[in-house]
């Protein structure tokens, strides 16, 4: 059977997110109508009373599972205990939910923050596991780490034709721009627009800068998931070094990284900010090096689209709209 089938009944859990709705756009581009979508307020993941009863009286064919509690370096560290019993329970209803429910697709979303802290660059899949995580985000990493092995568990026991992705940080219209709990990306666009608007001479960034990252735009992710999910079946694994150790996930990246300090300064240059940028280094720099080996996506028929420098222009310009909009709304009340 093909992976998606244009009748599929697919639930995109998490569809408010960035990586849930760019998941839903896509499959609406390619076709895919028959789409079910929550908001929170309706179905809470975390409770599985109310997922499996969800599951009976909707039977979807295929679940996306992109819902998570995510957050840049500050709120992971911070918020360390939410972040591993809130995503251990949603992934976990939703993944066994599936299973129980004979739910025929599955597709879990993981991140690259499984791969060990000293990784070898770029981390490939079978990396996972192999030496220690970052201590900062390392809950919600073996919280993601724990569904990824549920769903090789599931593939292994009952053949369930299941797979994981691992995105790298994704960015984009959409995003959270929290300032101190989203990812770095949106939370650089945030401080340094507010910083040009109120005319601050400066702006201060956490970290020495020299950590080195990889950014995807998220509407680029979503076409490698949607790829993934038409093209993907049990087979696939079988005869690759990843699914001879047991694995069954895949590297979702741009293939290109940009170190903090450099990241800065072309936010800086796209948003229009001329002030000065200081680095604190008494914070946390994280990971020094996040870049993911997409060998095997491209294996797989699948490459980019979107250089950054083009997804900053995107996303800043979105950021921009959405602020004169709430600007104008705040002056008409």
């Amino acid at each position: 059977m093909a992976g998606l089938l244009k009748n599929d009944k697919i639930f995109v859990a998490g569809h408010l997110g960035l990586a849930g709705s760019n998941i839903v756009n896509c499959l609406r581009r390619h076709g895919y109508h028959n789409l079910l979508m929550k908001p929170r307020a309706e179905l809470d993941l975390r409770d599985m009373r109310a997922v499996y009863e969800f599951f009976k009286a909707s039977s979807p064919d295929v679940i996306v599972v992109a819902a998570a509690k995510v957050g840049g370096i500050h709120a992971n560290n911070t918020y360390r205990a939410d972040f591993i019993y809130d995503n251990l329970q949603i992934q976990t209803n939703l993944i066994w939910g599936a299973h129980e429910h004979n739910i025929r697709r599955l597709a879990f979303l993981g991140s690259t923050c499984v791969y060990p802290r000293n990784a070898p660059q770029p981390m490939k899949e079978t990396d996972l596991l192999s030496s220690g995580l970052e201590y900062t985000n390392r809950p919600y990493a073996i919280a993601k780490i724990a569904g990824l092995e549920l769903v090789n568990s599931l593939r292994s026991q009952y053949s369930r034709d299941y797979f994981s992705v691992m995105p790298t940080n994704l960015y984009g219209p959409g995003d959270s721009f929290h300032p101190e709990n989203a990812h770095v990306l949106p939370a650089l666009i945030q401080r340094f627009w507010e910083a040009k608007t109120t005319n601050q001479p400066s702006v201060t960034i956490w970290g020495s800068g020299k950590p080195l990252r990889e950014f995807m735009f998220a509407e680029d992710c979503a076409d490698a998931i949607v790829h993934l999910l038409e093209n993907v079946n049990s087979k696939t694994f079988n005869d690759t070094e990843i699914g001879k150790l047991g694995w069954s996930h895949v590297n979702v990246g741009s293939g290109d990284e940009i170190s903090i300090a450099e990241l800065a300064k072309l936010i800086a240059k796209t948003v229009g900010y001329e002030g000065q940028i200081i680095q604190d280094a008494s914070k946390p720099d994280g990971t020094p090096r996040k870049l993911t080996d997409t060998t095997f996506l491209k294996s797989l028929g699948w490459k980019p689209k979107t250089p950054l420098a083009e997804g900053l222009k995107r996303t800043v310009e979105w950021y921009a709209d959405v602020f004169q909009t709430n600007q104008d709304k705040i002056r008409s009340n």
